[in-house]
């Protein structure tokens, strides 16, 4: 199997989880607190990966430079994104509207288009470094396909049920949720093609690129929702996430 396939079929993979959760949150009532529960646990999960995998191997590549100059450009461009998204009504993407609305369409025109992008900008950058991991030895790194999967199951419930509460249709939260997917898949591809042609060194950036966007991403938009009804608990439960990343990276 030609490589860049097999890197588009993990990058599918990953992405699915994000229709999973759009189905559980579309059609199931789950409660809030499981909610915020996984999606604390899917950022502890995220959060071990983007550490022991993917900014230690660009600090491996290429030294600490190109790691901490990706990382920051990564989260710039990643809080640049957000924030004109932010003020088109896709602030809240992924709350499932138990205290922070998501705006309907009536209510901010645009904003419908603006989940879309908002949901787009925080998939790219995990399935782009699932194609990269495949340069290194040929094997997909399971680490990190594993905690993007973990992770897409509680954004994308939490950001359905939150779409639904704003009076989107079923056909609108499943096509963003496939539409995500499918660029999810492309993304891997031309990770593990396009990049896969570049020097070392930019390899190791455009890793901490992702790195830090996944970074930026988790603070932004995964703990806040977290917080919201785990507080406590959150804390343990995110550290479990991590923990569990983290034993899968070393065994």
């Amino acid at each position: 199997m030609a490589q860049w396939v097999e890197a588009g079929g993990w990058g599918l993979l990953a992405g699915s989880a994000l229709l999973l959760g759009a189905v559980l949150g579309y059609t199931v009532r789950v409660p809030q607190w499981v909610v915020a529960s996984v999606m604390a646990f899917g950022a502890g999960v995220l959060m071990s990966a983007v550490s022991f995998e993917l900014l230690g191997e660009a600090y491996d590549q290429a030294g600490l430079a190109p790691a901490a100059a990706g990382t920051i450009g990564g989260a710039l461009a990643y809080t640049a994104g957000n924030v004109w998204l932010a003020r088109r009504g896709a602030r809240h993407r992924k709350r499932s509207g138990h205290r922070r609305r998501q705006p309907s369409e009536s209510q901010q025109a645009g904003s419908g288009l603006a989940l879309a992008l908002g949901a787009l900008l925080d998939g790219v950058p995990e399935s782009t470094v699932i194609g990269v991991s495949l340069l290194e030895g040929g094997a997909v790194s399971t680490v990190t396909v594993a905690a993007v999967f973990i992770s897409n199951v509680p954004e994308g419930l939490s950001s359905s049920a939150g779409m639904r509460r704003a009076g989107r249709g079923p056909g609108y939260v499943f096509g963003v949720w496939g539409a995500i997917a499918a660029a999810g898949t492309v993304a891997a591809v031309l990770g593990n093609t396009v990049v896969g042609q570049l020097p070392t060194a930019v390899v190791a950036a455009v890793t901490a690129v992702a790195a830090g966007a996944i970074l930026a991403m988790i603070a932004d938009t995964m703990i806040p929702e977290a917080f919201e009804d785990t507080h406590l608990a959150i804390g343990l439960i995110t550290v479990s996430g991590f923990l569990l990343s983290f034993t899968l990276s070393h065994t």
